[in-house]
C-alpha cells in the first residue's frame, strides 16, 4: 500500500517490540507508538532544566547520533544569572558529548538546518518550533525538556500516531508574495487548533519552486496549527541547499509513495496567493494585507526562527534598496544565524539594510519572546515572527501583526501596512525558480559558491569532547541554578479549590511568561513559579501561598496551553500545588508536559459543564487510582453555591501516560524502569 512520506519515516523509526504493524501498511491513527530519536536540540530557556533532568538519569554520554545545546533565547546578560546558565550548559555539553552552539551563533532552528539536519531522520527538540526541520525532510517534533532528556539517554519518544493531512501546492508564488503567506493561508483555513493530532505533509508541483529556507518557514509555523509537525519532501532543491552548506553527503531523497492516501487534502494555488497578515492577537486571525492599508505602523521587526534566512534578507533588501525607513517607524533585523549574517555581508545585502535605516540586532530570538525591541505603548508592530499573543512582545497594549518579510519591508518604507505587490522594485534574488537560486548557482551576478563559503565556518560551534577528555570536565553551577523539584505523589481522592478559571486558547505565555523579567529564572523553579498564571490572574501565586501550596485545580476552555513547548508552564503549576487541569481541550505539548509533572489533564465529556464551574468552587476527584489503572472516566463532583453537581471527565490517556501519573511523573516512572 502506498504510504505518505511521514508514515515512511515513522515506520523506519518504530522501536522494535513496541508496536506490532505490517511494514508498508498504514499504522492506525491514534495508536500509541514509540519512535527512536536520531537527533535532539535544546535552547537555553528550556535547556538548563532538561540537562538537570538528564543528569539524574545517570547516563555517562548522550546516545543519540547528534545532540546540540543552543544559546539563543536569553543573551542579554543583564546580571550573573544568564551567563551562569550559559556556563552550565557549555560544561554539560562537554561532559556528556553534545555540540554547543555559542551565544551569537544564531537561532537553534536555523543553525540546525544549516549544520546538522538530515533528510529522513528524526529530531526531538525542547522548543515548539523544532518542526522547522521538516523543511529539509525530517520528522521534527517539539516536546518538553524531560522528554528530550529521556531521548538523549537512549529512550524512545512516545506519541499517538498522528493523522496525515496533505497540502497540495500548485503554481508558483509571485514576486512580493512570501512563503509566510503560504502558512498564513493554511492557518486561515485550519485555525490554531485544526492541526492537533496531525502532521501536515506538503507536496505538488509548487514545492519545486520553494527553497529550503522557504519550506522551513512553512514547517516552522505549523506549530501554530497545533500540529505534531510538518514536512516537505527532500529533492534536488534540498540537495542543492545542503551542497551550498558544504554537506551534500548528508542528502538523501525522501518522498511519498505514488498514490499515497492522506486523511484530508488542502489545495493551495500559489500563483493566486496574496500577501496576508495575522492580525492581533492570534496567528489564525488572517486577513488580506490590502484590506489593512490604512493602518499606520510604528515598528517593523524582521527575524526569528520563521523568517531570518538569507532568502528573507534578500527579499527585504530588494524592496528597500535606495530607499529609507519612513519617519516615525523604527525597524530592526535579527539575522537568523552568524552564517546568514556573513553571507548577507558577502552578497552586499547587509549594507543595503543598514543604508535603509535598519538596526541590526543580535542573531538570536530576541524580540520574538519579548527580549528587547518592544513596541511603543499602543503601538502597531509588524513582525515576521510566528506568534502575536497579547503581551508576548513585551508591551501589553501593542497590536502585533504577523507578516512576510516582503510585507514588512514595504510597510517600513511607506509607514503604513502595504501590499508589496503594489510596489515597483528590482529583485535580483527573484528568478523563475523562486527566491535565491541555489538551482542556478548564483545571486544577482555573484556566484552562490562565493557567498556560501562562510556557511562552512563552524567556529562558533564547539564539537563534543571524546569520552576520555569528557570524564575530567567539571560541571559549573551558579547560585541561581536549583535542582528540579520532585512531583507530588499521586493520591486516590482530592478535594480542592478551583483557584483559576480560564477562557479558550490560553497560551503557555499566559501560563508562564517569557521576557526580560522572567527568563533569568528558568533554572530556578521556586523563583519562576511566582509568575505562574500571572497574565490570567495577577494574584494566583498569593492565592496558592495563602493555602500553603496544599493543592488546587485549574479549569480552562478550548486549546488550553497552545504555543511554546516550555515545560515551565507545567513545572510552575506543579510547584504551586496544581493537581489537575480540567478543560474543554488541550494543546498537545502542554498536555504531555502536565502528565510528565504529575498533573492530571482531564477534559469535560460535556463541554457545557465548563459553564457550571466558578473560580472559588471546590472540586472533588474520587477514585483516581481506579481511573488511572483501568482507563475509566474521571469521577468529578463540583461543590458550589448551587449545591453538588456530578460531572464526567474524559480519560483519553494511554496506558503509559496513566502509569506516569500513578508513579508521580516521568522522572519517577523512568527511575522505576519505565520505558
Amino acid at each position: 500500500m502506498a504510504l505518505t512520506l511521514a508514515e515512511k519515516i515513522i515506520q523506519k523509526h518504530i522501536v522494535p517490540g513496541s508496536l506490532s504493524f505490517k511494514e508498508g501498511e498504514p499504522i492506525e491513527r491514534g495508536t500509541s507508538i514509540a519512535i527512536k530519536i536520531d537527533q535532539t536540540l535544546t535552547q537555553d530557556a528550556t535547556g538548563t532544566m532538561a540537562y538537570l533532568q538528564f543528569e539524574t538519569i545517570g547516563v555517562p554520554r548522550v546516545k543519540t547520533e547528534v545532540s546540540v545545546s543552543y544559546i539563543d533565547h536569553n543573551t542579554l546578560q543583564t546580571d550573573f544569572k544568564n551567563h551562569d546558565d550559559h556556563r552550565y550548559l557549555q560544561s554539560v555539553a562537554a561532559k556528556y558529548g553534545l555540540y554547543f552552539s555559542r551565544p551569537g551563533n544564531g537561532v537553534c532552528h536555523q543553525v540546525h538546518i544549516e549544520h546538522f539536519g538530515k533528510p529522513g531522520k528524526t529530531l526531538l527538540g525542547s522548543d515548539s518550533h523544532t518542526p522547522t526541520g521538516g523543511g529539509i525532510g525530517m520528522i521534527s517534533i517539539g516536546a518538553g525538556g524531560i522528554d528530550v532528556a529521556v531521548a538523549m539517554g537512549g529512550g524512545a519518544f512516545h506519541l499517538a500516531m498522528p493523522k496525515i493531512f496533505g497540502v497540495n501546492l500548485t503554481g508558483r508564488i509571485r514576486k512580493g508574495v512570501g512563503a509566510k503567506d503560504i502558512i498564513l493561508e493554511v492557518l486561515r483555513h485550519e485555525s490554531v487548533k485544526g492541526g492537533v493530532g496531525a502532521i501536515y505533509e506538503y507536496f505538488g508541483e509548487g514545492v519545486e519552486a520553494l527553497t529550503v529556507p522557504q519550506r522551513a518557514t512553512v514547517t516552522n509555523m505549523g506549530a501554530e496549527l497545533g500540529a505534531t509537525c510538518s514536512i516537505f519532501p527532500s529533492d534536488q532543491t534540498t540537495r542543492n541547499f545542503l551542497s551550498s552548506m558544504g554537506r551534500v553527503q548528508d542528502w538523501t531523497e525522501q518522498k511519498a509513495d505514488e498514490g499515497a492516501v492522506y486523511d484530508k487534502v488542502i489545495e493551495i494555488d500559489l500563483s493566486s496567493l496574496k500577501p496576508l497578515a495575522a492580525c492581533p492577537h492570534s496567528p489564525d486571525n488572517v486577513k488580506d494585507v490590502d484590506s489593512l492599508k490604512d493602518i499606520k505602523v510604528s515598528q517593523v521587526a524582521i527575524g526569528s526562527c520563521t523568517n531570518s534566512s538569507l532568502d528573507d534578507l534578500a527579499s527585504v533588501a530588494a524592496i528597500v534598496r535606495g530607499k529609507h525607513i519612513a519617519p516615525g517607524v523604527e525597524a530592526g533585523i535579527a539575522p537568523g544565524s552568524r552564517t546568514t549574517l556573513l553571507m548577507a555581508d558577502k552578497a552586499g545585502i547587509l549594507g543595503d539594510l543598514i543604508r535603509a535605516g535598519f538596526r541590526i540586532l543580535e542573531s538570536a530570538c530576541g524580540p520574538c519572546i519579548g527580549m528587547g525591541f518592544a513596541p511603543n505603548s499602543e503601538g502597531v508592530s509588524l513582525r515576521t515572527f510566528n506568534r502575536n499573543f497579547k503581551g508576548r512582545s513585551g508591551t501589553a497594549d501593542a497590536s502585533i501583526y504577523l507578516v512576510s518579510p516582503e510585507t514588512a519591508a514595504a510597510s517600513a518604507i511607506t509607514g503604513y501596512i502595504t501590499d508589496p505587490t503594489s510596489l515597483e522594485y528590482a529583485d535580483p534574488a527573484y528568478t523563475e525558480h523562486g527566491r535565491i537560486s541555489y538551482l542556478e548557482g548564483k545571486f544577482d551576478s555573484l556566484p552562490m559558491k562565493e557567498i556560501t563559503e562562510d556557511a562552512q565556518d563552524t567556529g562558533m560551534l564547539i564539537a563534543p569532547l571524546d569520552e576520555k577528555e569528557a570524564a575530567s570536565v567539571e560541571i559549573l553551577r551558579g547560585p541561581n541554578i536549583k535542582p528540579c523539584p520532585p512531583c507530588k505523589p499521586c493520591e486516590d481522592n482530592l478535594k480542592l479549590p478551583v483557584l483559576l478559571k480560564a477562557q479558550n486558547n490560553v497560551s503557555t505565555d499566559d501560563i508562564m511568561p517569557a521576557g526580560t523579567k522572567v527568563l533569568p529564572f528558568r533554572s530556578n523553579i521556586p523563583e519562576i513559579s511566582k509568575f505562574t498564571y500571572e497574565r490570567l490572574d495577577p494574584d494566583f501565586y498569593k492565592k496558592a501561598e495563602a493555602i500553603n501550596f496544599s493543592g488546587c485545580f485549574v479549569v480552562g476552555g478550548e486549546n488550553f496551553g497552545q504555543g511554546s513547548s516550555r515545560e515551565h508552564a507545567a513545572l510552575g503549576p506543579m510547584y504551586l500545588g496544581v493537581r489537575a487541569v480540567i478543560t474543554k481541550s488541550f494543546a498537545r505539548i502542554h498536555k504531555a508536559n502536565l502528565i510528565n509533572y504529575g498533573i492530571i489533564p482531564i477534559t469535560f465529556k460535556n463541554p457545557d459543564d465548563y459553564d457550571k464551574v466558578t473560580a472559588g468552587d471546590t472540586i472533588e476527584l474520587k477514585g483516581i487510582f481506579d481511573s488511572l489503572k483501568n482507563g475509566t472516566s474521571f469521577n468529578i463532583v463540583l461543590h458550589s453555591n448551587g449545591g453538588e453537581v456530578k460531572i464526567e471527565g474524559v480519560n483519553d490517556l494511554d496506558e503509559r501516560s496513566r502509569q506516569i501519573l500513578l508513579q508521580g511523573g516521568l522522572a519517577a516512572y523512568t527511575r522505576n524502569g519505565g520505558q
